[in-house]
């Protein structure tokens, strides 16, 4: 590779990937989505049915499409453990927002198995951080969230080969 990184011979970020399932979504009922279910799979054995949490399962997809560092969890949270970029610093393209799910005192950062949703940054407001992600209203799509229930923000890289 003559001295250059992975990342410099991607033509494509992760976002403008993830961008391109945007409108995917869960089969209602008892029918599945065979492509959100291969995502599942791909890091569980256990889903047998689209009807699971899957953010985790999309971001880890298309980190796996583009030969990059992957969890291999169906945890959201499971991502607070990659690199750590500053909340000032978010880019579009290789960064991740994780967040507290759901109603109530949630645990910080420091408890990654408690309930979580992981997506790409896709920028922010004064109170609202958007996020493309998968599982957002049973489907792909941007949505936003208040800020204050921001976990982190990290950075998809590189495999190490050795």
């Amino acid at each position: 590779m003559s001295g250059k990184t992975i990342m410099e011979f991607i033509t494509i970020t992760p976002f403008e990937l993830a961008k391109r399932f945007e409108g995917m979504r869960e089969v209602p009922g008892a029918t599945t989505n065979y492509q959100i279910l291969a995502m599942l799979k791909l890091d569980d054995e256990w889903p047998d049915d689209d009807a699971v949490p899957w953010c985790s399962a999309f971001v880890n997809y298309i980190a796996y499409l583009l030969g990059l560092n992957r969890t291999r969890s169906l945890r959201a949270r499971s991502w607070l453990n990659e690199r750590i970029v500053t909340q000032f610093d978010a880019r579009v393209g290789f960064d991740l927002v994780i967040l507290k799910r759901g109603r109530g005192n949630q645990p910080g950062p420091e408890v990654i198995k408690a309930p979580g949703h992981v997506g790409f940054f896709a920028g922010h407001t004064d109170k609202y951080v958007r996020i493309l992600g998968g599982n957002q209203n049973n489907s792909v799509n941007i949505s936003y969230y208040k800020k204050s229930r921001i976990l982190g923000i990290r950075k998809l890289t590189q495999k190490e080969y050795v």
